[in-house]
């Protein structure tokens, strides 16, 4: 899945949205109650504007970010924003809604906020292993304690690059776009799966220290049976309310909580499947090692 997701990114990349090549910038003031967002968005999507972000000002403006468009578009948008929306008591020449301000506009998410961003995750990651290496540092046997924090780190990256090709193959069968939320998106996953991996660890911790003297494999595997339940649980709950934000959430927050589907089922398996495994192997390779 890791080599798929890479081909993929390398092959596609991800359909980055305006928030990372910018895009144009319409800002509407209605006389009338104003429409929610998906009204909007609804709207726009019929004139050939997928994704555009809709950010409510106020009581009565609106703001819409969306791709690059020309005039035409910008005037056919309008008219169709007004005969959509305008109530039926309304005669014709009655004011909808006024347009303060049409601008193209830059990238959101520039390069110093990427690299910030980068620098943030590795800076984080770094936490990560120092706070795990501290809490396990009881049962530095037979693996040593900074280890666990290591492990959860390569399980955390799995998780971001499947998560990452999988949105680079959406992007080019689906078009569907990398804005901010799903950078958003990542960092929840981020947490989550890393939480849902230290549960697993910390029953092995438990373990460790109950079963001392037993084999570091049967250790792992016990721990594994007795969290199982618990974690597919735990993650099954969250699943079910991100599918029902998924059918009726509205296209605003789809590409959320899509990115944050996959991110949930992917660090359930490798909080489970992976990252636990994952140390005996560099136990039985250390053993190994040991015995040459």
């Amino acid at each position: 899945m890791i080599i798929m997701s890479i081909i993929a990114l390398v092959a596609f990349g991800l359909k980055l949205g305006i928030d990372f090549t910018g895009g144009s910038l319409l800002e509407i003031e209605f006389a009338i109650p104003r429409p929610n967002n998906q009204q909007i968005n609804d709207i726009l999507t019929t004139n050939g504007i997928n994704n555009a972000i809709v950010q409510p000002i106020g009581e009565k403006e609106v703001e819409i970010r969306f791709k690059d468009i020309d005039e035409a578009t910008h005037q056919k948008v309008l008219a169709e924003l007004k005969n959509n929306l305008k109530p039926t008591e309304f005669k014709e020449g009655d004011t909808v809604l006024t347009e303060k301000r049409f601008d193209s506009i830059g990238p959101s998410i520039g390069n110093e906020l990427k690299k910030k961003t980068v620098w943030a995750i590795i800076i984080v990651s770094i936490a990560i292993i120092a706070y795990i290496a501290w809490a396990f540092r009881k049962v530095s046997k037979p693996i040593a304690s900074w280890k666990y924090g290591v492990i959860a780190v390569v399980a955390l990256i799995h998780d971001i690059i499947i998560t990452v090709g999988l949105f680079a193959i959406l992007g080019k069968f689906y078009g569907i776009e990398a804005n901010a939320p799903f950078i958003a998106a990542l960092l929840t996953i981020f947490g989550y799966s890393n939480n849902d991996t230290i549960v697993v660890f910390d029953r092995i911790r438990e373990n460790l220290i109950r079963h001392r003297g037993d084999d570091f494999e049967d250790i792992v595997d016990r721990s594994i049976n007795e969290v199982i339940v618990r974690s597919i649980n735990t993650s099954v709950t969250v699943l079910l309310a991100l599918f029902v934000l998924l059918l009726f959430g509205g296209a605003t927050i789809r590409d959320f909580v899509l990115a944050l589907i996959f991110g949930v089922i992917i660090g359930t398996y490798s909080s489970v499947f992976l990252a636990s495994p994952l140390l005996v192997v560099w136990e039985k390779w250390l053993m190994s090692r040991k015995q040459q």
